[in-house]
């Protein structure tokens, strides 16, 4: 999966009777602390305006003007406060930015407080964010209220105002893809198209007639291509050659459709017409194009495609989804997450192996159901959560936890993992009551925090955080 590049405007506030001649070294700490961090920058010009700094009504229009200019360019603006800052100017230049906004002030220094040196960023921080309340421009904090750019808290600030910046920019408006239409047994992933259209979230039905159909057309050379992409990530042996092939062409006609619809995520309904009618399980296509980036669900989950797509904008990695689906003896903090083998590389330790799905197997019969990409699952810190539509409105949850490598007997079929948090029983129990579904959108480290801002703050998504 590549790597977002993140862009950041840089805003600088100052008040003439405070000292001007910090900003000169704000501008240079600010832009280091940004490129060292490995994110971009764009800044108005230094000798734009006194200082470098916007100070008036006036030029925090001349710096509205620079961001219209710059349009596309940024995914968010950090606002920085050498001084107090003079919120006017502040409001105007910032009130049409469009995009998430870090509030950033410099700490004073015991041994400079005299009159010449004596910032206030403090205080004056308090009266920007008060202003861009009043003007309903969300905005997000430090950790610490006031942070020198040179500081490692103020990098972990940059990291986690990156991470809501992706899910933002990434949420705003994209193209779900459905592959199929939702199986009769599974009314839970049920879920409304308009209530995600005003969020900007559209979605395109593609019959599973039309995905046969390019199956059938898939050249010998492409399917040597893919072929070639699937053993990168699998070993597959014990199964018929033809089998891959097939998988090769279905991961083939996803990609073409993919590129035609200009589709960021796909939900797509695995079962029962790929077993019965191409013998396979679609399970590996799923997982090369979740490595690529590209949210893909199975089973029609269409919201939790969403969610999947958030949590890998947060995370800038691969996401899976997962049904929440065993006990763990008798702990209630502990449970086993799985599904078939739909994960991304990035996500297992090492390469998979192609597996027949024993479902399909005992419904179908054998051979019908090759495809599943058995791995093992990377222990660690996880980031898990799901979404729904009700009323109306889009909602959701988002938790923390961890994978652990605790074992699971061989004879469990499919990918599964140990997931422990404390008072986990409690969030299986407001799953159940608030009507969420059996699967769980999870990625690798804690970002709750940055999704959870993003959807709320921004995005305006009715969350909770558990």
């Amino acid at each position: 999966m590549k790597k977002t590049k993140i862009t950041f405007a840089l805003f600088f506030g100052n008040r003439g009777f405070f000292p001007g001649e910090v900003v000169a070294g704000a501008r240079a700490e600010l832009t280091k602390a940004v490129t060292d961090a490995g994110f971009n920058y764009i800044c108005m010009e230094e000798d734009k305006t006194r200082y470098g700094a916007v100070e008036t009504l006036a030029e925090g229009k001349q710096y509205a003007r620079f961001l219209k200019e710059n349009e596309g360019k940024y995914d968010g603006v950090i606002l920085c406060l050498p001084n107090f800052g003079d919120e006017n100017g502040a409001i105007a230049a910032l009130q049409d930015a469009g995009v998430p906004i870090l509030v950033q002030a410099y700490p004073d220094e015991i041994g400079l407080m005299d009159f010449a040196h004596r910032r206030d960023a403090m205080c004056g921080k308090f009266a920007i964010c008060n202003l861009l309340r009043q003007a309903d421009i969300p905005f997000t904090l430090t950790k610490k209220f006031v942070v020198h750019p040179s500081s490692k808290d103020f990098s972990e600030d940059l990291s986690y105002f990156a991470s809501v910046c992706r899910v933002v920019k990434g949420m705003k408006r994209f193209n779900i893809g459905t592959m199929g239409a939702r199986t009769t047994a599974f009314k839970t992933v049920r879920c409304d198209e308009i209530a995600l259209q005003k969020k900007g979230i559209n979605i395109e039905t593609i019959d599973l007639s039309d995905v046969f159909a390019r199956v059938e057309k898939v050249t010998p050379e492409k399917v040597q291509e893919k072929k070639a992409q699937i053993l990168e990530i699998t070993e597959f042996s014990g199964y018929p050659e033809e089998k891959l092939e097939i998988m090769a062409k279905v991961q083939s006609a996803f990609e073409d459709i993919v590129k035609e619809y200009d589709l960021n995520s796909i939900a797509v309904r695995c079962w029962n017409e790929f077993q019965t009618v191409l013998g396979i399980a679609p399970c590996t296509s799923l997982c090369l194009l979740n490595e690529a980036g590209i949210a893909a669900a199975c089973e029609v989950d269409i919201t939790n495609a969403i969610m999947m797509r958030a949590l890998s904008l947060a995370a800038d990695m691969p996401a899976m989804l997962l049904d929440y689906n065993n006990n763990y003896g008798d702990d209630p903090n502990k449970a086993i997450l799985f599904h078939c083998g739909p994960i991304a590389e990035s996500l297992l330790e090492g390469k998979g192996e192609i597996t027949e799905h024993l479902m399909f197997r005992k419904s179908f019969g054998e051979g019908t159901g090759v495809g599943v990409n058995k791995g093992r699952i990377k222990a660690g810190n996880i980031t898990f959560g799901s979404i729904k539509t009700e009323n109306g409105k889009i909602c959701g949850f988002v938790s923390e936890g961890k994978f652990t490598d605790e074992p699971i007997e061989e004879a469990f079929f499919g990918s599964g993992k140990v997931v422990e948090k404390e008072n986990l029983n409690a969030v299986a129990n407001y799953m159940a009551e608030s009507g969420y579904k059996h699967h769980v959108s999870t990625t690798l480290g804690h970002h709750a925090d940055s999704i959870f801002e993003a959807f709320t703050k921004y995005l305006k998504y009715d969350i909770v955080k558990l």
